[in-house]
């Protein structure tokens, strides 16, 4: 393993606050320290948490522009116009579409939804959507994860007599699309409480609006958060607060009585029904359905999601489970491709950033491709393709570099961009990339410190095995749902050593399957799982002690769950004499 990662310990809290909450909960003192760092301090707030109610979600009105918003859909199912719920073709957009076209469709038969298409229209709202709409007799669109620039489009609409319902979650820009109403709780004049939700969570709240108004029971749309959790997880939006609500009774939704295409897409992960996380769903569920668009089309993703019958369901998930199998295809050979690009210097840059250009790469892997090279080099990665005339990509960063400034500060170099500090898109003329690349290179070469080169692994606490106990593993499960802002919480345990029965494991034997032991217990042994780790297999097989980082989970397999260790790093230590 990397022995440059960092392991960085939070700070141990209050500890007055700590022994009140251990001693009013009767909980050990590492559980009530998490609860601490979560900014949780009596015994009221922790109920709360780990009781998360659906009467704590917010008013949908205090959301700026909602009543103008519900206003004018109840004018239109009244009316019998044609609506168009449009959206994006990630997993947010398909399952913001699906979640307000299943409750609209009670509702009225004059509604059907749209997709662009990730290669001919690219994101957000276009011109070809407004004219399919308009050709097809729609008065009113509403925009779900899109939207919020979308100026010169919603005008475009109005002049072929559309009105567009804005829902996004999206920072605005200083001027707002003169909309029917624009429901974004970043805008900066919404007082809402929460500004955090996905596009899905602006969708539900409209939806949750429309009820109140209407007289629609609460209960109802409760069953729609099996699609909204699945947002949740997948855009990766901060699970606390209403998030945190939202997701809690999502995923309840999810493994109690999830509608039939995901019934069908938990299938074909191979997951055990019933027994699906936050995890399961950013790394085995969200990929399925942004495959569709990626290979296919996001309208797969929005037909799996709506489907009616067990039939459709299971055809489209395996329609789409093939589409994921080709896209991991294209993903592995394209990252084939890239390291050795990067790493026999036919790159366009590597010293700062890493940038690289293939005009036959897939657009719909690029971003996924970006993300394995950061993990490979640790620098602000770029990888570029060609589309429609123009070099496109994606572009990934490391921990506390502002990805989005590099990209700004070469804005006269490119048609357009957009994202966040983390992870942008962009676009280009071909004569400008390497002007680009230089600019970028010399950018992060002047502004990413030392510090950001090296990857860190924030550890919450040290912790013995012998704490480890049902009753501890009970209680840290109703931490969950995990996600940002509430994320799993990593232990270390220090000088531990296999008993002896380790292996490697997996389709080349890079990851490992161990049996940890503590020196004082030897008896007391625990499963753990090291992924991508088989470097450190012949010093753990030599008997060699070693310091352990990594999050408990909950192990399902055949109908059988057990405690496991997800190992994140290893320090190797010398066995002493």
């Amino acid at each position: 393993m990397a022995a440059d990662r960092k392991w960085a310990f939070r700070e141990a809290g209050d500890q007055e606050t700590i022994s009140r909450l251990s001693a009013e909960l009767g909980i050990d003192p590492v559980l009530a320290t998490l609860l601490e760092q979560r900014g949780i301090r009596t015994f009221d707030e922790a109920r709360k948490f780990f009781r998360p109610s659906l009467s704590a979600l917010h008013d949908p009105f205090l959301m700026k522009d909602m009543d103008v918003a519900v206003e004018r859909l109840e004018k239109a199912v009244k009316g019998g116009e044609k609506i168009l719920v449009y959206g994006d073709y990630d997993v947010d957009g398909t399952t913001a579409v699906a979640l307000v076209y299943l409750f609209l469709s009670h509702l009225t038969d004059r509604t059907d939804f749209y997709i662009p298409d990730r290669y001919d229209e690219g994101y957000g709202v276009s011109a070809k959507g407004i004219d399919w709409a308009a050709d097809n007799g729609f008065s009113l669109i509403i925009t779900l994860d899109c939207g919020i620039k979308a100026i010169d489009k919603v005008e475009y609409a109005k002049s072929r007599g559309i009105d567009v319902i804005i829902c996004d979650h999206h920072l605005p820009e200083e001027r707002i699309p003169d909309a029917v109403a624009v429901l974004d709780p970043k805008r900066e004049d919404c007082n809402y409480p929460f500004d955090d939700l996905s596009g899905c969570g602006v969708g539900f709240k409209l939806v949750q609006a429309y009820s109140r108004r209407t007289g629609i029971p609460d209960e109802s749309i409760y069953t729609l958060l099996d699609l909204l959790v699945v947002s949740i997880a997948s855009d990766l939006v901060t699970v606390v607060g209403e998030n945190r609500i939202l997701a809690y009774y999502g995923l309840k939704q999810l493994n109690d009585n999830p509608r039939k295409g995901l019934t069908a897409i938990i299938t074909q992960s191979n997951l055990e029904p019933g027994h699906v996380s936050i995890d399961d769903i950013v790394f085995k569920i969200g990929p399925r359905i942004n495959a569709a668009g990626r290979m296919e089309s996001g309208k797969l993703a929005v037909k799996l999601l709506t489907a009616a019958d067990d039939t459709t369901a299971e055809m489209v998930a395996r329609q789409i489970n093939d589409n994921n199998n080709e896209r991991k295809n294209i993903d592995r050979e394209t990252t084939r491709e890239a390291l050795e690009m990067v790493q026999s210097g036919r790159c366009l840059a590597k010293e700062n950033a890493t940038i690289v250009y293939n005009p036959q790469w897939n657009k719909g892997v690029v971003g996924i491709v970006a993300s394995r090279l950061v993990e490979a080099f640790y620098k602000p990665t770029f990888v570029l393709t060609k589309s429609n005339g123009l070099v496109t990509g994606s572009a990934r960063s490391v921990r506390g570099f502002d990805l989005y400034s590099s990209i700004e500060q070469c804005s006269d170099l490119l048609e357009n961009y957009g994202g966040h500090i983390y992870a942008a898109g962009l676009a280009m003329k071909e004569e400008n990339l390497e002007e680009f690349a230089a600019r970028v290179d010399k950018f992060v070469g002047e502004h990413m410190s030392d510090e950001m080169s090296v990857p860190v692994i924030d550890v919450d606490a040290k912790l013995p095995f012998a704490r480890i106990t049902p009753k501890f593993f009970r209680i840290l499960k109703q931490f969950q749902p995990f996600g940002p802002g509430n994320t799993s919480p990593v232990f270390v345990t220090e000088n531990v050593y296999d008993n002896g029965t380790g292996r490697k494991v997996g389709p080349a034997g890079q990851h490992l399957k161990l049996e940890l032991i503590e020196e004082d217990q030897p008896y007391n042994h625990i499963s753990a799982i090291g992924f991508n780790m088989s470097a450190s297999f012949d010093h753990i097989r030599a008997g060699n002690p070693m310091d352990v980082c990594y999050t408990i989970v909950e192990n399902y397999y055949r109908g059988t769950s057990n405690l496991q260790l997800r190992l994140k790093d290893i320090r190797e230590k010398e066995e002493e004499l």
